[in-house]
């Protein structure tokens, strides 16, 4: 809708009109965040046992730091190893803030403990960072792990702030609360985490927009040109570094009030950086989306797969080659892919051989699961005897049969995924194939 002011005089100098313009709603944006704020708060009542809130709490604030760490990594194409650094910091800073809060010498209600825990991580990655980010590249990369490595062993030299080897512990539940809400039961504790969870989504989705995210964007594709037109790329680099250190202690935050305690040099760990590194992958580092996609697996992974399986950290391992060799996008770009084709009508092409891909690929997948879950049998549960359950099944892994079985379930689903996968590729290339030739009518239409 456009609104014209103008003089009546009919002045042939008189100044040009003043034009404003008022930009139409976007809809479709308005109804994906209000999807996402209406799932936030329907989602513990929807799954209601104790464990599935105690995830869904996992979830609301692995968002957060998955988020964070994009903004280096996906929006800045800087890989870092030392994230775990500023959720970590940012963890102890908020645990001892609550405690002082519990004795009365820090007036701050739990409320805000989040943001406590977001300056330290900004101060932290504000201070670290200006030495972190004169670099680019591998070296940065190298820097950070360094960094990361020295914050891990600072954890074990200093245990009056970071607790050694048992942590800091705390109690959430001091004062009057907050408008009444104490935080002792753990719905009042997701629902805070839910709150800053879609607070710090939104500000972060912002922050792509902002004229800061949009020339960290252009340094990451292209820095000499940025550098060429006037900016400092050390100092993009820095700020933005900043900013996803704030983010990552507010992540950190919600952690330490969610387990009200902050374990030593486990949380600060180039392990927990890696984790936070290879679920931004495998969600999707390239789409604001992808993040919040790899979070959620995450806490499946480390939750429930960890349950099921005692190797877990393998079918991680192997997921993980198989997305960089075939979809180095990430879930999320699969999604997008298959959206397209929606769009443009064409999925009825593609129906049945997705179902080829996944009955051939079933056998294959459980196959290859049962002799590795064999193969760990022996190695760590030899002395239970050779039997074992596997998806209701009592497998000998001592016997000849089971190995036999399982391993001609697995060789007759690889040979048939095989076959699938190449006619799903040529059927995928003449859809792809069609949408263009589509897309070329629509632009040649006048």
């Amino acid at each position: 809708m456009t609104a014209t002011l103008s003089s009546p005089s009919t002045s042939s100098a008189a100044p040009p009109p003043a034009v404003y313009r008022f930009h139409p709603l976007n809809v479709g944006r308005i109804a994906v965040w209000t999807l996402f704020a209406l799932a936030l708060l329907a989602a513990p009542h929807i799954f209601t046992s104790s464990l599935a809130l105690t995830m869904l709490s996992q979830m609301g604030y692995v968002i957060v730091i998955c988020l964070s760490y994009n903004i280096l990594l996906g929006q800045g194409g800087m890989l870092s190893f030392g994230h775990a650094v500023y959720t970590g910091l940012g963890s102890f800073i908020t645990i001892h803030a609550i405690n002082l809060a519990g004795r009365g010498v820090l007036p701050i209600p739990l409320v805000l403990m989040p943001v406590v825990g977001g300056l330290a991580g900004a101060f932290f990655a504000l201070l670290l960072g200006f030495v972190t980010t004169r670099k680019a590249g591998t070296t940065f990369a190298m820097i950070t792990l360094g960094i990361g490595e020295l914050v891990a062993a600072m954890a074990l030299m200093f245990p009056e702030f970071f607790g050694g080897e048992g942590g800091i512990t705390t109690d959430r539940v001091y004062g009057s609360g907050f408008l009444g809400i104490t935080f002792g039961p753990a719905i009042q504790v997701y629902y805070l985490i839910a709150a800053y969870c879609f607070a710090c989504t939104a500000l972060m989705f912002a922050f792509t927009g902002t004229p800061l995210g949009r020339i960290l964007n252009a340094v990451r594709d292209n820095p000499e040109r940025v550098e060429f037109i006037g900016y400092n790329t050390q100092r993009v680099r820095w700020f933005a570094f900043t900013i996803a250190g704030f983010f990552a202690g507010v992540g950190g935050a919600l952690a330490a009030i969610n387990f009200e305690i902050v374990t030593g040099a486990d949380s600060v760990s180039t392990v927990r950086s890696g984790g936070y590194l290879l679920f931004t992958f495998l969600g999707g580092a390239g789409f604001f989306f992808g993040p919040i996609i790899g979070a959620v697996l995450l806490v499946l992974a480390s939750v429930l797969l960890s349950e099921l399986s005692m190797a877990w950290l393998l079918y991680l391992g192997l997921i993980f080659l198989l997305m960089v060799m075939f979809a180095p996008g990430g879930i999320a770009s699969l999604i997008l892919m298959n959206l397209r084709v929606v769009r443009f009508g064409q999925w009825r092409a593609l129906a049945w051989p997705y179902a080829a891909l996944l009955a051939s690929g079933l056998p294959a997948l459980l196959g290859a699961a049962a002799l590795v879950e064999m193969v760990y049998h022996l190695q760590l549960n030899a002395a239970l005897g050779g039997e074992l359950s596997f998806l209701g099944l009592t497998l000998d892994a001592r016997g000849t049969a089971a190995w036999l079985g399982a391993g001609a379930v697995f060789a007759i689903g690889a040979v048939l995924f095989e076959c699938s996968r190449r006619h799903f590729v040529r059927r995928w290339d003449a859809v792809q194939d069609e949408i263009e030739r589509q897309l070329q009518r629509q632009g040649a239409t006048p």
